[in-house]
């Protein structure tokens, strides 16, 4: 492997310019090189921001893929685009980290499994909440069975009011959806990864557009227009797995609700359980008591991975970029994300049929 990974970042909007490029930038292996946007002024000022000298920009992500000198692209598109980039990308014999989720419906999202299996290049998606010190050490928690067999969870991504006004964030057709394959898709990753069971047998699920047709409401980034808000504002879905375990998931942008979590995860097992409501907390019995440990994360770093103290989306670019270095699998590896946007499009399906969605029949 050359001495530094060559990189396209294909979008330059707020994901790439909030998470993707910072983070790459810090990397002392990695140069970006090359930067698309149909808006011609983003990845001119990407390149200016962040891209080595003569760093190249395009508005067709085609001509980006005709460099045969890029190794990595980061795709950062609305939901509609992610597989038809990333697949093109993997054909051209780019790895490619795609942000999450992984396709706007599991179709697609299969398709760019498939492309990842053929072309025999690697394939994350941004999944960046599992790099957080809290996911880390639960993690590890869970793989040292501390915990036991993990048979009910909860998958939180609850906002009271902040439903994004920017983008194409209220575009079903862009985005395939609101709060669920929004924030909802992390919390049901997250939950997915610490039990490790990534085998659905059937969900369960409503969408609500209640509170979208509100005008001039209170909202963390101003008033949304009722006219273009056309996804759900808040869905919430049972998950019944092969092995007999139970996953509630909810999500919403907008709900009348004081119970406020995003990103986080409870979990019950037949040895302990935890959750991430007040720190990470873990609960159990020993010796005929019950007992509750908050554990204390304020003491630097995450210790699984050298004791750097890093960021999530730090941790999540470096480890993605040693993976391609050193041809080892990324901790987010496509199979798992697929079965992820197969539940959230079931929890879709099932709101609109009123029906129980069956997997393997």
């Amino acid at each position: 492997m050359k001495e530094k990974i060559r990189v396209g970042i294909i979008g330059c909007g707020g994901i790439a310019n909030g998470k993707h490029m910072p983070s790459l930038s810090k990397l002392d292996n990695v140069e970006m090189v090359a930067f698309c946007d149909i808006k011609e002024e983003r990845a001119l000022k990407a390149a200016k921001d962040y891209g080595i000298d003569g760093a190249k920009t395009y508005n067709d992500y085609r001509k980006l893929l005709e460099d045969k000198s890029i190794d990595v692209v980061h795709v950062c598109t609305p939901n509609k685009s992610h597989a038809d980039i990333t697949v093109d990308a993997l054909e051209a014999g780019k790895h490619v980290m795609c942000e999450k989720p992984m396709a706007k419906t599991a179709s697609n999202a299969k398709r760019m499994l498939d492309a990842a299996k053929k072309t025999g290049k690697k394939l994350t998606i941004g999944y960046q909440n599992r790099f957080r010190a809290d996911s880390q050490y639960l993690h590890k928690l869970c793989q040292d069975g501390e915990l036991g067999e993990i048979y009910f969870a909860k998958a939180h991504a609850i906002r009271r009011r902040a439903v994004p006004t920017w983008g194409l964030f209220l575009n079903e057709e862009e985005q395939g959806g609101g709060p669920l394959i929004d924030i909802g898709t992390h919390a049901l990753d997250l939950t997915l990864w610490m039990m490790n069971n990534y085998k659905p047998k059937y969900v369960v699920g409503n969408t609500y557009h209640k509170l979208a047709e509100r005008r001039n409401a209170a909202n963390a980034w101003g008033p949304w227009d009722p006219d273009k808000f056309t996804v759900e504002d808040s869905a919430f879905g049972f998950i019944t797995m092969e092995n007999g375990a139970t996953i509630i998931l909810e999500s919403s942008w907008a709900l009348n609700s004081l119970d406020v979590d995003e990103a986080k995860t409870t979990l019950c097992g037949t040895e302990g359980g935890a959750d991430m409501k007040d720190g990470l907390r873990i609960n159990g019995e020993k010796n005929g008591r019950l007992y509750t440990t908050k554990i204390d994360l304020s003491t630097g770093g995450v210790d699984f991975f050298e004791g750097k103290a890093e960021n999530a989306a730090d941790l999540e670019a470096r480890l993605w970029i040693e993976s391609v270095i050193n041809d080892t699998e990324p901790v987010v590896k496509p199979e798992e994300a697929f079965v992820v946007s197969q539940i959230l499009e079931a929890i879709y399906t099932s709101s609109k049929t009123g029906k129980p969605v069956y997997f393997n029949e």
